[in-house]
């Protein structure tokens, strides 16, 4: 099996690189850090890189001050963890190419590029299959960890919303507040701790939302972030308020980049496999939450987009 595969190269690494995709969410970024610190207890060398910042809303988690932000590997590893990621491409890192990498991933379109995978879509986040690897590996898990690991459990699952979350979800949710994780104090941290810029952005992108019968979808353009302040990791959450209108069943935030390309963030509730969408322009994640980026303008990706949601409604 894999897991059995993964410990083994654990085993045998004494350095051991762990990334994930670039914009890191809750569960990247808990997950990292959790697999990080139950690599130290197993007295590996570690690092910790991603090549774009720790989002604000997670620098508070236990050791987030020990990951890097580089776009370089530039010195060997025995091993190197990509968490979350479906391709050494979406690291956005260069140097992992010669790299011995392990793939851990439970995403839909996850796809098995490294030299050891492991993929299982039915996990409701890479924290819970980090969580099964401390178990095997005889790993304590300390209260930070926990700490960690239900940050990501929470984040990933839209607060236990999303599809997939199940029994297993919550029980593992329990177990790791008898580990010690604080679900009030996470939750505090994570929903309501944000910016000033964000909240300015989400007036400007909900000032711009359009509904077509059980289709929803805003826009931020650049001019929305350079007047808000915002950073990228901002637009972070905001095209669930399309999705949670009533009578909505696809929702999608188009995010106009510096270079012209959009970022598009897709959300369902069930009835549409937004990932399917995703997939067809290059992206993927989840049947419920997805992303992909398409060519500008703003307004021929929105028309490519729309079509597409249109037909799988």
């Amino acid at each position: 099996m894999a897991r059995q595969a993964i410990l083994a190269a654990l085993d045998a690494a004494q350095s051991v690189l762990i990334s994930s995709h670039a914009r890191p969410d809750g569960d990247a970024i808990g997950s990292m850090l959790a697999c990080g610190m139950m690599l130290e207890q197993m007295g590996k060398h570690i690092r910790l890189v991603l090549s774009d910042p720790v989002p604000l809303i997670y620098r508070w988690l236990p050791c987030a001050e020990l990951i890097d932000r580089s776009e370089w590997i530039d010195r060997p590893h025995d091993l190197a963890l990509l968490l979350e990621c479906d391709s050494i491409e979406r690291s956005r890192l260069r140097g992992l190419d010669a790299a011995r990498v392990v793939n851990i991933d439970h995403h839909a379109s996850g796809r098995p590029f490294a030299a050891i995978n492991w993929i299982d879509p039915t996990a409701s986040a890479v924290a819970e299959m980090v969580y099964e690897l401390c178990l095997d590996a005889g790993v304590r898990v300390t209260a930070d960890m926990a700490t960690c690991l239900y940050t990501a459990l929470l984040t990933d699952t839209g607060s236990f919303c999303y599809e997939g979350t199940g029994l297993h979800t919550l029980k593992l949710a329990a177990e790791l507040v008898e580990l010690g994780a604080r679900p009030t104090r996470i939750a505090r941290e994570v929903y309501f701790s944000n910016p000033l810029p964000k909240m300015v952005l989400l007036g400007a992108a909900l000032s711009n939302l359009r509904v077509d019968g059980r289709l929803a979808w805003l826009t931020v353009t650049q001019n929305d972030m350079k007047r808000s302040g915002a950073a990228e990791e901002d637009c972070e959450g905001i095209v669930n308020y399309a999705i949670a209108i009533a009578g909505v069943e696809a929702a999608v935030l188009l995010r106009e980049l510096p270079d012209g390309q959009v970022r598009l963030s897709l959300r369902s509730k069930g009835k549409a496999n937004v990932a399917q969408v995703a997939e067809a322009f290059g992206g993927g994640g989840h049947a419920r939450a997805s992303g992909c980026t398409l060519p500008g303008p703003l307004d021929a990706a929105a028309a490519s987009i729309l079509m597409k949601l249109q037909a799988l409604l």
